[in-house]
């Protein structure tokens, strides 16, 4: 049982009013979801996209009785914001205190508006992520993310851990060498950044003769580091062996102001009832059962500035409704198992690029890599890898084979020099290295 704590929070929750909800029935949960729904509903008839879309439909909030009910609403995708940007966000505000952007990996960046109710919220979901890890007041955490270039998640770690009772040290991303200096003068014993680059953090201090005395929590963000069963990947296994400390696995998205966190049983990532509600949809729109394989679904509730419905995330995932070990009743996410505008099929084979790049980490020789797919006559898509590789003598039919016996498939595979792998993953500017190029025709 996780234990409560005495910590106010402006948003009108404290964390052991928070906790308790957790820990109760889940019908007590979905009666306080259905109300908090209720109310996120009437406050998307100030949204010009909803108010138009439910008279169509001659919606009325107060006609919903249960969550289920909430799949009778059209779900919103990216193309709807990307073709009407100016019909998404509330009329009627109060002063805005940060405006955010997406990543734009999957399309143009979005512009998605805070007010500083929603900057609370944010604080209020990143504290429960934290002390579902079992981070607790007067711990240290450094923060290895971007905070600035409008970037919201690493402005989201740190109103977290401040509200935690934590204390952030803000260091960014990249640096290496300066983050050794961080962590050895200041010794956090909690990291959050990107698996990759933790990784290379750690083989870095390893080589320079660092030396890690105090980390024992790496929370990890942006990558998989989990496979649909919830075991670690080769990559996550190698950060656990490296750094001696345990993974939190995290995954949320901008649009949704809210994001999942792993607790100590790291059963996937809790839903915080509060502030989401979770469906899972086929490729028809029709939710699936727990724990089958679906696009995840987030309805964020509470939001002001940019409110949205049953937003689709273009993630592939499952949705567990089983109690956790540590107490919580609450729904967890597992690990992203893709993206559904990335699914790949090649001759009856369907699969997602992360599938090849966690093959590819068991092969500790490849440097880095990215993926190409085109189309072909045959309706089967043609994968190209493209890796750099080190001294170990790797080349391409040894790294096929790999592929093959993992994914039973044999994409083309190009070895290239470092340098132009890194140049064209880092091509189009964006915050994110672009690994998977879909060249495929519509």
């Amino acid at each position: 049982m996780i234990p409560s704590l005495h910590l106010a929070d402006k948003t009108g929750y404290s964390l052991e009013e928070a906790i308790k909800l957790r820990t109760a029935s889940p019908q007590t949960i979905e009666s306080l979801q259905t109300d908090r729904l209720k109310d996120h509903l009437h406050h998307c008839l100030q949204v010009p996209f909803y108010k138009q879309l439910y008279a169509q439909i001659e919606f009325n909030p107060e006609t919903l009785s249960n969550l289920q009910e909430l799949n009778r609403l059209p779900v919103t995708r990216r193309n709807h914001i990307d073709e009407n940007p100016e019909l998404f966000g509330c009329s009627s505000l109060p002063a805005l205190s940060d405006i955010a952007l997406t990543s734009g990996t999957t399309g143009n960046p979005v512009v998605v508006p805070y007010t500083m109710d929603d900057l609370d919220r944010l604080a209020f979901n990143e504290m429960m992520a934290f002390y579902s890890a079992g981070i607790r007041q007067g711990d240290t955490v450094l923060l290895t993310v971007t905070l600035d270039r409008c970037f919201i998640a690493g402005l989201a770690y740190y109103l977290g851990v401040v509200r935690l009772g934590a204390a952030a040290i803000r260091s960014g991303p990249g640096q290496i060498e300066k983050q050794w200096q961080l962590i050895e003068q200041l010794q956090p014993n909690s990291i959050v950044g990107v698996p990759t680059f933790l990784l290379k953090l750690a083989q870095f201090g390893k080589q320079a003769g660092f030396h890690n005395r105090t980390v024992r929590k790496l929370i990890t963000i942006g990558e998989p580091v989990r496979d649909q069963d919830g075991r670690l990947t080769m990559l996550g296994e190698q950060l656990e062996e490296f750094w001696k400390a345990k993974i939190y696995s995290s995954y949320g998205a901008t649009e949704v102001e809210t994001a999942f966190g792993e607790c100590e049983l790291s059963n996937g990532g809790h839903v915080h009832p509060e502030l989401m509600i979770v469906e899972i949809i086929d490729d028809n729109g029709t939710p699936v059962g727990p724990g089958e394989a679906g696009e995840v679904v987030v309805t964020p509730l509470g939001v002001k500035g940019f409110p949205v419905v049953r937003f689709c995330t273009g993630d592939m995932a499952r949705l567990h409704l089983d109690p956790c070990g540590c107490g919580w009743n609450t729904p967890r996410l597992g690990a992203i198992e893709g993206r559904l505008a990335q699914r790949l099929k090649v001759r009856g084979t369907t699969l997602y690029p992360e599938a090849i790049f966690q093959a590819l980490h068991e092969l500790p020789d490849v440097a880095e890599s990215y993926i190409e797919v085109r189309s072909t006559f045959d309706l089967s898509d043609e994968i190209t890898v493209h890796v750099a590789v080190g001294d170990g003598g790797f080349d391409e039919q040894t790294i096929s084979d790999k592929l093959q016996s993992h994914l039973r498939i044999r994409p083309r595979i190009i070895i290239e020099p470092l340098d132009l792998i890194l140049a064209a993953i880092t091509s189009d500017g964006g915050r994110k290295p672009k690994k998977f190029f879909d060249l495929r025709v519509p």
